[in-house]
């Protein structure tokens, strides 16, 4: 529930009473004056750090040496833990072994018909056939079989010719089916090279990955992971992501490693997606506060805001609003509330002394400053009555009651402003305003 604190100016009342000297005075007047009005909007909040990162095992393994100790100081790019993983070196091993070159298929090309041996001696035959011709006497004879040898030999050629073509064509049809296959290998062949290599990739990263290393500075954390008994297939699933992105997730439920399993130490068996470390930058802290919707629009980037801490009694911390969010969230009470960061500076106690620099995750107070007026025209906040949406106050005027509707600016706890509407010296009722009425008599 959101409060508001105000600094209430030095006012004087004027008691004047409409009953007996015996009985309490029914209203109260009060002159209106000028004074400095604050307005603070109170909300809860919570600190945090710069920055914060979860390292995950990338794959499953054993602690095989850790650098560090829970709450050491660590620089960026320092190592934390280094994880011993047969499973990811073996599977480093087959996407090599995968994307080793393989040779060319060989183009198949058609026998061709060597036919020379067989021509030479078809030639033969038939010069032996005009020699054993010529020998015949009878010249008509002669003439018939010479006339027959010829025939017979443009016929082979004849067959000859055709059976060249034929094969030509066969060759051709062979050549043009070969490659048409020879670059449907090829393309197959480069699909599984990118793979290959890409798996070669994804598999050198995990075993990189099992160095653990600081993102940024910070303190460390040292998590608690199940204990390896035998991994989930969402956490098998995390350790096949490339570069070791599983050590950048949320953590994944398994079983025990919510706080269950045992600590990280050398020795100890981790799953994939198992917290190892988790590094806290602390170098600038942070304050998240929750604000009402009905006071989120007053808050804008470089309100000043003073912070208390359970954990630190009798000291306040300074603050600034770096950023008001635009996603709302439900409110314990059953509201709204919006979001609102803060930079949290250093912090005093009340004699001036300085206080301890707190811890991430601690709860606080926030009192944001929405509205200030140095100088504002002022009157008590019970003078201030509510009428629909319209604000009134009653006026003291030649001793009557006069209803004024009256603009408000600054609205602090014990003080408002006036913002239109009054103006200095006049007499207002400030106590028991709900039971005034119009024209009532104010002596």
């Amino acid at each position: 529930m959101t409060v508001r604190r105000g600094i209430p100016p030095l006012l004087v009342l004027l008691a004047v009473t409409g009953c007996t000297a015996d009985e309490p005075p029914a209203y109260q007047l009060a002159q209106v004056q000028r004074a400095p009005v604050t307005e603070v909007v109170e909300a809860p909040a919570t600190i945090g750090a710069r920055a914060a990162a979860t390292l995950r095992a990338p794959a499953q393994g054993t602690v095989s040496k850790l650098y560090v100790r829970d709450g050491e100081k660590v620089a960026k790019g320092q190592i934390l833990a280094r994880i011993r993983s047969p499973q990811a070196t073996d599977q480093l091993d087959q996407a090599r072994k995968a994307a080793r070159p393989v040779a060319a298929p060989s183009t198949p090309r058609m026998a061709s018909i060597d036919t020379s041996a067989f021509d030479r001696k078809v030639a033969r035959h038939f010069a032996r056939a005009r020699a054993e011709a010529r020998k015949v006497d009878d010249a008509a004879a002669r003439r018939q079989l010479l006339s027959a040898i010829d025939m017979a030999e443009t016929q082979h050629k004849a067959n000859k010719q055709a059976l060249s073509q034929i094969t030509a064509s066969l060759s051709r049809t062979v050549s043009g089916f070969t490659s048409g296959l020879t670059a449907s290998m090829s393309s197959l062949q480069a699909a599984s090279r990118t793979q290959a290599k890409a798996a070669v990739k994804a598999a050198e990263s995990t075993v990189k990955a099992l160095t653990i290393k600081a993102p940024f500075g910070g303190v460390v954390t040292l998590g608690r992971p199940s204990g390896g008994g035998g991994s989930s297939a969402l956490s098998g699933l995390l350790g096949q992501i490339p570069g070791g992105a599983a050590q950048q997730l949320p953590a994944v439920p398994s079983g025990g490693s919510s706080g269950g399993g045992a600590a990280v130490a050398v020795g100890v068996p981790v799953s994939a997606g198992d917290p190892i470390v988790t590094v806290t930058d602390v170098s600038k802290l942070t304050l998240s506060a929750d604000i009402d919707e009905t006071d989120v629009l007053l808050v804008k980037p470089e309100t000043r805001a003073e912070v208390e801490l359970d954990a630190v009694p009798g000291a306040t911390y300074t603050a600034t609003v770096t950023g008001v969010g635009i996603q709302p969230m439900e409110a314990t009470t059953g509201g709204v509330s919006y979001p609102v960061q803060l930079s949290l500076g250093a912090g005093a106690f009340d004699d001036g002394s300085a206080a301890p620099t707190p811890k991430p995750g601690m709860s606080a107070v926030a009192r944001l400053t929405v509205r200030e007026s140095p100088s504002a025209v002022a009157v008590p906040a019970s003078a201030i009555v509510s009428s629909g949406r319209e604000s009134v106050v009653w006026v003291s005027a030649g001793g009557t009651a006069q209803r004024r509707v009256v603009k408000l600016g600054a609205q602090g706890d014990a003080m408002v402003e006036v913002a239109s509407g009054l103006a200095v010296g006049e007499r207002v009722v400030v106590k028991g305003a709900d039971a005034v009425r119009q024209g009532q008599p104010l002596s």
